[in-house]
């Protein structure tokens, strides 16, 4: 007994409408998303620095940051280690010279926050011409 008719199977069809529309999705996505992160990448001008130039801080306000905190201004003590009291002890050294120089002298060892609550301080009274004093690394002996 024969049960196959006459007729010829038919093979069966994978449509690939579909796979090109998700493949096609994914690339629109990964072009999108490749220029937006172009876009919000943060541009940085970095400072550059050389062994040559030497600054002459006797002219300047010399603001220092010790291993433990404290502040100097000049060579005297701020009694308290807060922002308020670092301003008005370079508002009474400093008095209304805002153009002059200021070498911003911070111990290896201070503490992140206090080196900005400086910076953030001599930003807030007006100084533009702030500098931050480093020494020259020692070269390796081979």
């Amino acid at each position: 007994m024969n049960f196959t008719s006459g007729r010829m199977r038919e093979e069966p069809e994978i449509s690939l409408t579909s796979l090109i529309d998700v493949v096609f999705t994914l690339i629109i996505f990964f072009v999108v998303t490749t220029t937006f992160d172009e876009r919000s990448a943060v541009q940085l001008d970095l400072p550059k620095a050389s062994t040559e130039q030497k600054l002459s801080t006797s002219d300047g306000l010399t603001v220092a940051v010790d291993a433990q905190g404290r502040f100097y201004v000049g060579s005297d003590e701020v009694l308290k280690q807060d922002a308020d009291s670092l301003r008005l002890a370079i508002l009474r050294v400093a008095g209304d010279q805002r153009d002059q120089t200021v070498t911003l002298r911070a111990d290896a060892k201070a503490t992140h926050q206090s080196v900005v609550t400086a910076m953030t301080v001599l930003g807030n009274l007006g100084f533009s011409k702030v500098s931050i004093a480093t020494v020259e690394a020692q070269k390796e002996q081979p």
